[in-house]
């Protein structure tokens, strides 16, 4: 799997949320300035030759579909991000947002109570 680019992963959000449209579906749900009709054309078949997007053919119009699941995706550009960023450690994430002042300590807590359960569900 690629990692998309931002134009790209717009469009994947989009198309997750709506499950399948056409691209005038796409564009209507793009914030202004909207993208011209052959710019997300073309986004699209990128996709779709990436192997994310899939097609019903009507005549000459395709409504498209993802073919990757959100959760596949996100746990591929997450782990990419953590090895390319913090050593593949979740620790090092993690500990870079506490310094950062981006934790509080009840965002800690919550995480270690998520954390312990996880634990607790584990043979």
């Amino acid at each position: 799997m690629k990692e998309l680019t931002k134009a790209e992963d717009q469009v994947m959000q989009i198309l997750w949320r709506l499950e399948k449209g056409f691209v005038k579906d796409l564009i209507d749900h793009m914030p202004n300035p909207k993208p011209a009709y052959n710019t997300v054309s073309t986004i699209v078949r990128i996709l779709e030759r990436k192997g994310f997007v899939g097609y019903k053919a009507y005549g000459k119009t395709h409504e498209y579909f993802p073919l990757i699941p959100k959760e596949k995706y996100s746990k591929f550009y997450l782990n990419n991000f953590l090895s390319g960023y913090f050593n593949g450690s979740f620790q090092n994430l993690v500990s870079f947002f506490a310094q950062d002042d981006k934790l509080n300590v009840k965002d800690i807590d919550s995480l270690l109570k998520q954390l312990e359960e996880l634990k607790n569900k584990k043979p």
